[in-house]
């Protein structure tokens, strides 16, 4: 299991493990990221990732995609 940074663009992971306080792992589950969730790499721009999250493109920053462990 790795952070959702160490993925490759193109890659289709699962969610395995969301960390962080409570309101992150909030807003993140707002976003559409939740556990067993799959999700494609779109772009890599600096860390700062583009994401396809239930058939949605959502951006989020490096800070915010190390808190997401993916296999």
């Amino acid at each position: 299991m790795i952070p959702l940074t160490f993925a490759n663009v193109g890659e289709k992971v699962c969610i395995k493990k969301i960390k962080g306080k409570d309101e992150t792992r909030r807003f993140l589950g707002n976003l559409g990221f939740v556990e067993n969730g799959e999700i494609i790499i779109v772009s890599d721009n600096g860390g700062n990732l583009i994401v396809n999250v239930k058939n949605t493109r959502v951006a989020i920053s490096r800070e915010m995609a190390n808190k997401i462990i993916v296999a």
